[in-house]
C-alpha cells in the first residue's frame, strides 16, 4: 500500500474474498471494516506495507479469511496504550487496532522498534 487508492483496492480485495469465504453480510462488514482500519495505519504510520489474504480451514471444515497487515514503519511504542480506545497519534478517533481486535476472531500483532508491525486477524465462519 503507497497511495490512497491501495487503500480502495484493499478494501474490494478483502470485500470480495468474504463473499469467496461463505460470509454474510454482517460478517463481511466486519471484515472489511477491520482490513480498512489495519490497512489505513499501514499506511499513515507504518509508511506503507502489505496485506495478504490467506483461507485457512480448520479440521472440521470450518472456512476462514486471515489477513496478514505488514509496514516498514518505526513499529508501535507502546501497544498496550495502542490497543485503547480513543488512543490516537494522528487525527483519528483512536479505534483502529482496538476496533479491529473487537471486529475479528482472532488478533495478534509483533511490532518492535525499528522492526515494523506485523498484525495477524482472522474471522471464521459460523460453525
Amino acid at each position: 500500500m503507497r497511495t490512497e487508492e491501495d487503500l480502495l483496492t484493499v478494501r474490494h480485495a478483502v470485500r470480495a474474498a468474504t463473499v469467496e469465504v461463505g460470509f454474510g453480510l454482517v460478517d463481511q462488514t466486519r471484515v472489511v471494516t477491520a482490513a480498512s482500519e489495519l490497512a489505513r495505519n499501514a499506511y499513515v504510520h507504518g509508511r506503507g506495507g502489505t496485506v495478504t489474504l490467506e483461507y485457512p480451514r480448520e479440521p472440521g471444515g470450518r472456512r476462514g479469511l486471515r489477513l496478514v497487515v505488514k509496514d516498514e514503519g518505526p513499529g508501535i511504542a507502546d501497544l498496550e496504550a495502542a490497543l485503547t480506545d480513543g488512543f490516537t497519534t494522528g487525527g483519528g478517533l483512536g479505534h483502529g487496532l482496538g476496533g479491529a481486535r473487537r471486529l475479528m476472531d482472532e488478533f495478534t500483532v509483533r511490532t518492535g522498534p525499528g522492526e515494523g508491525t506485523v498484525v495477524v486477524v482472522t474471522r471464521w465462519t459460523p460453525r
